[in-house]
């Protein structure tokens, strides 16, 4: 990879929360943590702009925990909200301790520890390169995290949303379920919605294809992805 150039100037890293928790099966991993902090800063310290939202999977799932529990559905959305800020602090926290210049913006205002999001401000950060962390959604119950990362790469003009997961790409069904599930190396974004292929929620994709938006998604659990994902190298799978 040696003086190979980054495909993208400026790219929307979606991570999800359940990343985060690494093996111990909820909250947050100290040295997980770190270590996506590494691989962020090996892409920011190659010129890329780097913006991100974090889900809260880790910590509260608002669609599921109000069918738990019985909390309205809008409650648990906002309770979801409020977990990926804590995501969002920790993710700020191992950035800046490895001397990456981090700001976290938070769709719900909470001034004494983010800013509020203001889409010139967010631009503006990663113009001075700083990388910006996007926390509570939408800041509207009823909008997933993806829903989320699909407005902020389109507001501040990204030009790709990359989804780290769990797996090495897109499948015909769960890979961890189906042997026989078959991986896509590519897919349009209607390929994505005929067949209810699970990669983000209807409204997010509608959104991407709507600003020609593309999104790679790849396995964040394989250290070095995120790197080869910027320079272009055919990992995981693109929806465009």
């Amino acid at each position: 990879m040696p003086g190979k150039k980054p495909l993208y100037k400026r790219i929307l890293l979606k991570l999800s929360g359940e990343a985060l928790q690494g093996k111990r099966g909820h909250g947050i991993d100290a040295e997980v943590c770190a270590g996506f902090a590494a691989e962020i800063k090996e892409v920011h310290t190659m010129g890329v702009q780097v913006a991100l939202v974090v889900g809260a999977g880790n910590i509260f799932r608002g669609q599921f925990e109000s069918k738990r529990f019985g909390l309205d559905r809008s409650v648990a959305d906002y309770m979801g909200m409020l977990a990926t800020v804590l995501n969002g602090l920790a993710l700020q926290n191992a950035l800046e301790h490895i001397g990456v210049p981090t700001r976290v913006m938070t769709a719900i205002e909470m001034h004494a520890i983010a800013e509020p999001y203001i889409v010139r401000r967010a631009v503006r950060h990663l113009e001075k390169k700083r990388a910006v962390i996007f926390v509570a959604g939408t800041g509207n119950p009823f909008f997933t995290t993806d829903t989320a990362a699909a407005l902020r790469a389109s507001e501040i003009k990204a030009e790709v949303i990359m989804k780290a997961t769990k797996v090495d790409g897109i499948y015909s069904a769960d890979p961890m379920k189906d042997k026989n599930a078959r991986k896509y190396d590519h897919l349009t974004f209607m390929d994505v919605l005929k067949e209810n292929l699970k990669v983000m929620d209807s409204t997010a994709i509608s959104m991407c294809m709507d600003n020609s938006l593309p999104i790679h998604v790849f396995n964040l659990m394989q250290e070095g992805n995120i790197k080869r994902a910027v320079l272009g190298e055919k990992i995981g799978t693109l929806v465009e």
